[in-house]
């Protein structure tokens, strides 16, 4: 294991029949980190995370959270060790409101449905935005709410670790603004955040680090500014 990381992703790799979708990627993120992961479409990235979380099996390689092994763990146990990630299209129940939408997954992390769960529900809505739309069906929200619910779902389960995948696509300047600042506070109260996106200004002021994945391969990382002035990133997304 690296020395001091919370997730240690170790020569991962990934097949789907004759189609390698990753080759040997290793990541090393420390507890509290902003991490960005980048990389053209179909890259890898979220065939990465979905082996990070669980819900694909990896066929080599090794992950480690927070001092475990937890390569071989099927997805509902790491997320109730601490991992949890939002969707780049959010599946609410639409005819649920907004507060039973985050009732559930609390239930499921073992808070019953008492007061007590009621008021946690209702201070993860008011840090994301939504709280004036607790009793609101999840179908009437807009885009950049149905947004802020996926990341609140997400956070119902008390993570260490989010992985943000894509929250922001489709979204204007002010409404990605209103993303970063919430995931820019996630990690002030301690979450380690890793952020997927293609919108690389986001990327580039929330990260204090930033891998680059292609055709399933990890070329490069470092920090934003380095990132940005590596040949090797402007030949993946431009090309030769």
């Amino acid at each position: 294991m690296t020395s001091g990381a919370f997730l240690d992703v170790q020569q991962v790799t990934k097949r789907f029949g004759g189609f390698q979708a990753l080759s040997a990627v290793s990541l090393s993120i420390r507890q509290g980190e902003r991490f960005g992961l980048i990389g053209p479409n179909g890259s890898g990235k979220t065939t990465l995370i979905n082996c990070i979380s669980g819900t694909l099996r990896a066929d080599g390689g090794r992950i480690v959270f927070a001092g475990q092994d937890v390569t071989t763990l099927p997805a509902h146990r790491r997320t109730r060790l601490g991992i949890a990630r939002s969707f780049q299209i959010p599946k609410p129940f639409v005819s649920m409101t907004v507060l039973d939408n985050l009732l559930i997954p609390l239930e499921y992390s073992g808070h019953e449905r008492t007061d007590g769960a009621v008021e946690h529900a209702m201070s993860i809505l008011t840090l994301v935005g939504l709280a004036p739309k607790a009793r609101v069906r999840s179908g009437a929200l807009t885009q950049i709410e149905m947004r802020k619910l996926e990341l609140a779902r997400a956070m119902a389960a008390g993570p260490k670790l989010l992985v943000s995948d894509e929250a922001m696509a489709g979204l204007s300047a002010s409404e990605v603004d209103d993303i970063l600042a919430i995931l820019f506070e996630l990690n002030q109260r301690g979450i380690t955040i890793i952020m997927i996106e293609h919108i690389m200004r986001a990327v580039m002021r929330f990260s204090e680090r930033i891998a680059v994945l292609d055709a399933g391969e990890k070329i490069a990382e470092g920090q934003p500014d380095a990132i940005l002035a590596d040949p090797r990133v402007e030949r993946a997304y431009l090309g030769e």
